[in-house]
């Protein structure tokens, strides 16, 4: 069942594709793209692609620090793969945390705990949650040329991707810190829409909720315990972040152009994220492409607007999907590792939350 899914995410991540570059490239003469990205400076797309390794890095040295909290010494070149493995996953499937599933699975098969790997995805999604926002609002705040070239439509965009990613962390965050607030709600949500139809299962839909609750606490001692990890992640995946939204400005001087600040392609680029994240597409594809484009031809100019996003998204998306394809074939064709003990939660397991 799960290939099935595969396949058709990556049958559905072609179509998209597919129709996507048809409809921006329909009326675009193919010598003219051609001539004009010729012009591109090698030197700039090497620099990009090696902020996405470095994008991919910081997200594997969370999950080492984690797994280390945790009792695991897991090698560097693992935690880099499973980087790879979720980018990957969540880019052939219509879900963001569609890769996290996958990188429990394979961070089980190499000897950590489903619990362990679990916790280690949920602290890292809180992480990258709060800091996309609190970029994105930044930006928002300090560029107000930004918020006038985005359009009623990025606008709405905007405001859905802020306003759900808003509730899941803010809810993920009560899961860790106010438990017992936490689940009271999440059990009234449950009865009413088991009340309305929406969930059969009523009991069975609880004990799901029960046992994600065991992970938030588990989640929560581990922070409690180690009071300096919540600041480290969070430094960690703001330059995760940063190497990923600087791949615009790259691009800008790889066409050989100057005058606009940097700061002025991060905030750009973070709040393109956020328009688009929650948006249930593979790999945003389509919204990602327009939003760049209605994002950054203020700041390419439209002549150049088209080509800079073929570039940046084929540094920052469709090159890493290959490469990511690639490890996580060879990740999967790796033997079994032999378990290892799961030495801090044997000495901190929390009860679940009453």
């Amino acid at each position: 069942m799960e290939r099935r899914k595969q396949i058709l995410g990556l049958a559905l991540l072609l179509g998209l594709m597919a129709f996507t570059f048809f409809l921006l490239l329909r009326d675009q003469p193919l010598s003219t793209l051609l001539d004009t990205l010729s012009r591109v400076h090698p030197g700039y797309v090497l620099a990009g692609l090696g902020l996405m390794v470095a994008y991919e890095g910081c997200e594997a040295l969370c999950t080492r620090l984690i797994l280390g909290r945790l009792g695991h010494k897991v090698p560097s070149r693992w935690c880099l793969s499973y980087s790879f493995v979720g980018f990957y996953v969540s880019s052939i499937t219509p879900s963001s945390s569609g890769g996290q599933p996958a990188q429990i699975y394979y961070m089980a098969r190499d000897g950590v705990p489903a619990a362990h790997g679990a916790l280690n995805m949920l602290l890292i999604a809180v992480c990258y949650q709060v800091t996309l926002l609190l970029y994105a609002g930044t930006a928002w705040l300090l560029l107000p040329g930004l918020r006038a070239a985005l359009g009623v439509g990025m606008g709405l965009l905007l405001l859905l991707g802020g306003g759900v990613l808003t509730l899941l962390t803010a809810g993920m965050l009560s899961f860790l810190f106010l438990p017992k607030l936490a689940a009271g709600l999440a059990g009234r949500v449950l009865d009413g829409l088991a009340r309305v139809g929406l969930i059969r299962d009523r009991a069975g839909a609880g004990e799901k909720l029960a046992r994600q609750m065991e992970e938030y606490a588990a989640g929560a001692a581990c922070l409690r315990a180690n009071r300096d990890l919540f600041p480290r992640l969070l430094g960690l995946t703001a330059l995760q972040l940063s190497a990923q939204f600087a791949v615009p400005y790259l691009v800008y001087r790889a066409f050989g152009l100057e005058g606009q600040s940097l700061f002025l392609f991060l905030g750009t680029q973070a709040v393109v994220t956020l328009a688009v994240c929650s948006l249930p597409l593979p790999g945003s594809v389509g919204p990602a492409e327009g939003g760049f484009l209605t994002a950054f031809t203020p700041l390419f100019g439209a002549a150049l607007a088209t080509p800079a996003m073929l570039v940046s998204r084929g540094i920052s998306f469709y090159a890493f999907l290959l490469v990511s394809a690639g490890v996580t074939l060879a990740v999967h064709l790796r033997g079994r590792k032999r378990e290892r003990p799961a030495p801090f939660l044997n000495r901190v397991r929390p009860m679940p939350s009453r």
